[in-house]
């Protein structure tokens, strides 16, 4: 870099256009510590107007997926913009479902010039906010559901003892029946020894407040446990109440599966997105 490109001519940059510090370096260095002509050139490029963007809010956009060949690795992205007009527009979704193939295929994937370049092509600000990539270790796959909107996604590892079973048509339709079941349930984990040490004491002492003064403690325990069951019922997925059967559960479901293939099924992990959960302070849904 040229001895007259120093850290104020830089910081100068940044402030005149907002672009990235390494943008700024850079058109620097090709306008041989021209201020101004380093301002055209990322003016040229876009640098300077999509950075300028980049401070606006974006809370709305989509979740998208990508399974490679195979049904070996998904991704699940969310992609922000500040519109929901912008969030239902083709080029903003194609871009959404490039950067989760992309991913996909190569997990350490630079994106940013190509966020850059949809600001430029949208005119607002975009986000890639957040990503999970599942790659399945053994035999067994993963799949992805993306409820209508694109609104809400899942992604889910389902683990079997063949390979084979995964063009079975019945283990097909169990995976598809759990995608939609995480979509619609939000679940919190996949079972109850997956729940947090603080959320179970948390959601105990709670139910202990509820009950009425004067019981024996073992009573109130008693209660207390009945509560905790109808906790679990709810957050974990094995333990949940299957949406198109809510007389079986999911446990129950995996079991009658596992006998008619003669399988060894299991729920490995999923992911739960839903487009600006945790900007205003919850918890997004994960493994």
């Amino acid at each position: 870099m040229s001895a007259t490109i120093d850290a104020q001519s830089v910081k100068a940059l940044r402030e005149k256009t907002g672009a990235g510090l390494m943008d700024c370096k850079k058109a620097l260095a090709e306008s041989n510590g021209d201020l101004e002509a380093a301002v055209d050139h990322l003016r040229k490029r876009g640098a300077a107007s999509a950075a300028k963007k980049s401070g606006r809010e974006a809370k709305e956009g989509i979740i998208a997926q990508a399974i490679l060949p195979g049904a070996k690795v998904g991704v699940l992205v969310e992609v922000n913009c500040e519109t929901d007009f912008v969030a239902k527009n083709d080029a903003f979704r194609a871009f959404c479902d490039d950067v989760a193939r992309r991913v996909a295929q190569e997990p350490a994937v630079n994106l940013e010039p190509d966020r850059v370049a949809a600001v430029q092509k949208i005119g607002e600000n975009v986000i890639i906010r957040r990503h999970q990539r599942i790659e399945v270790d053994g035999h067994g796959l993963v799949a992805a559901y993306i409820h209508t909107g694109g609104k809400v996604g899942v992604l889910v590892e389902v683990g079997a003892d063949k390979d084979e079973t995964n063009s079975n048509e019945d283990f097909k339709q169990l995976v598809r029946d759990i995608t939609l079941q995480i979509a619609a349930a939000n679940p919190v984990c996949v079972s109850r020894d997956q729940v947090p040490t603080e959320l179970v004491e948390r959601e105990r002492d709670v139910y202990r407040g509820q009950v009425p003064p004067g019981k024996p403690a073992n009573i109130i325990e008693k209660i207390v446990d009945g509560k905790m069951d109808k906790f679990y019922s709810s957050s974990c997925l094995l333990d949940q109440a299957f949406i198109k059967n809510p007389d079986q559960t999911i446990t129950q479901l995996i079991a009658e599966k596992n006998k008619a293939l003669g399988e060894k099924i299991t729920l490995r992990r999923f992911f739960r997105f839903m487009v600006g959960e945790d900007l205003a302070g919850g918890e997004p849904s994960a493994e």
